[in-house]
């Protein structure tokens, strides 16, 4: 299971920073709702309404041609976006 945790870190490591880094749309803080890029610990928007964090977390990921991640109020994936050019 170690080696799955850390192949799942290289994963991310490799794509963070670069124009594949993916755009995820998880609960936040207060009741938050915020679009985080991948290896990025802030997040690049926050705001209450879930349906808002999703729509922008699109246009990002369009204009960036990579993903939308869509995570529910639990963190699990619920959906992906895919605006891959």
């Amino acid at each position: 299971m170690a080696k799955h945790d850390d192949d799942r870190g290289n994963y991310f490591e490799k794509r963070a920073g670069t124009e594949n880094a993916r755009f995820h749309v998880v609960p936040g803080d207060d009741k938050k709702w915020a679009v985080k890029k991948e290896g990025e610990d802030k997040p690049v928007y926050t705001t209450d309404d879930r349906n808002e964090a999703i729509e922008e977390a699109d246009k990002r990921a369009e204009d960036a041609g990579t993903k939308a991640i869509i995570h529910n109020e639990d963190g699990q994936i619920e959906k992906q976006d895919e605006y891959d050019q």
